[in-house]
């Protein structure tokens, strides 16, 4: 019998991990760098607690899906054991391509997705391993013919989802995202090679969706998390037209000034290199280096960051009046001696958009008592779910106030 490696984490308790390829991965210098990934970003500004990392987050993910294979196989579903460790390793590494800060800097640090840098690092992978990845690759792309292994990985009610909405509950203490994840694993079948929840499980899934709504309103779209990441991307936005990366930041200006024509084909093994030597450490530091930056503007920021002196929000269920907009940063500009592009860092406006249930996607599947198949919308009433909802804000230096 294989060897079983032990974590011991604070949400599920111990965690086993068979000792061979899972084991080789998650000793990977590349899975072994998500420790120095914070899950939230800068949500700590909020909820001190929330520190934990995306390596939690990961081995957490591994450890549901562990148990949601378990689940189906005692249904009678086959599952070998290929099918089983390449499930697995989709699940641990299906974040690693995470760029410091997480989401806050997806898109300005990087001008591609984490997820395109996942499947690049994915394949990194497979090569280093000789071609053992091919059909985690495949699970994690959906082009497996057995789509519930893709379902469990990405979708409405997925186990990255059951376990990010469980894991930051606990570290933010925010007990409106109490999830009975346990359950809806339980629950969990395979009909005609899709994932279905029995019945008797609808009542957890509509509190999982209350759950969602919840944790995004309250922790993930936090007005205080989001006027601090409007910060950060400001100052970063700041420091490419200054040129204030220092000299001990190489790998950070490489990733800065990285070109990107397309998508994750365009990167290449420096880039690789690079972009697993960054990590949340790199951001502080560079924070630190430009608190004492000759820029006025950028010294503000990043002093504002460290010592949490953040930007005023405004929220509203109506967009910003542009002309409003236009006369504060007229006022801001002549006060800060500041030009136009800068006045628009610190009054910046932008809407948060957030559907909890889209009927548009793959729906969840309930199976009924006389094991007929029925969509979650034909079963439940979504209509709260269903609507976007909308928030508009505008930032602003607190001296304005």
């Amino acid at each position: 019998m294989r060897k079983q490696k032990i974590f011991n984490d604070p949400v599920y308790g111990l965690i086993s991990v068979p000792d061979g390829l899972i084991m080789e991965l998650i000793e990977d210098p590349a899975f072994q760098r998500l420790r120095r990934i914070n899950q939230l970003g800068l949500s700590h500004l909020v909820y001190p607690g929330a520190t934990h990392s995306r390596f939690h987050h990961a081995l957490g993910a591994f450890s549901l899906m562990t148990n949601a294979l378990d689940t189906l196989r005692h249904k009678s579903v086959e599952i070998s054991e290929q099918e089983y460790q390449a499930s697995q390793i989709a699940i641990l590494l299906h974040d690693i391509g995470h760029g410091p800060f997480s989401h806050v800097l997806e898109h300005s640090l990087l001008k591609v997705s984490h997820e395109e840098v996942t499947l690049y690092l994915m394949h990194h992978l497979n090569e280093k391993h000789h071609g053992s990845l091919n059909l985690a690759i495949q699970i994690f792309t959906d082009q497996y013919p057995r789509r519930f292994f893709n379902e469990l990985i990405s979708g409405q009610l997925d186990l990255d989802r059951l376990d990010y909405l469980t894991r930051d509950s606990f570290y933010t203490g925010v007990a409106e995202g109490v999830i009975g994840y346990d359950r809806m694993i339980k629950m969990m079948d395979v009909v005609d090679e899709s994932l279905v929840l029995e019945e008797k499980a609808i009542y957890s899934i509509e509190k999982f969706l209350v759950a969602r709504r919840l944790m995004y309103w309250q922790v993930y779209l936090h007005k205080t998390n989001i006027a601090a990441e409007a910060m950060l991307r400001g100052l970063l936005e700041l420091i490419k037209v200054h040129g204030e990366v220092g000299k001990h930041q190489e790998n950070l200006s490489y990733i800065i000034d990285y070109q990107f024509n397309s998508n994750y084909s365009d990167l290449n093994q420096e880039f690789v290199d690079r972009f697993l030597a960054l990590d949340d450490t790199d951001i502080w530091q560079l924070l630190k280096q430009a608190q004492n930056s000759p820029y006025k503007l950028c010294s503000y920021l990043a002093k504002g960051l460290l010592n949490r002196k953040l930007l005023k929000i405004q929220f509203s269920n109506q967009p910003v009046n542009r002309d409003f907009l236009d006369e504060e940063r007229l006022k801001l500009e002549k006060q800060w001696k500041i030009d136009k592009n800068e006045a628009q860092l610190l009054i910046k406006e932008g809407s948060l958009d957030l559907t909890v249930y889209s009927h548009l996607e793959r729906e969840i599947n309930i199976k009924t008592k006389e094991n007929r198949l029925k969509t979650l919308s034909d079963v439940v009433d979504l209509h709260s779910f269903l609507k976007t909802e909308t928030k508009y804000f505008y930032t602003y230096p607190n001296k304005l106030c």
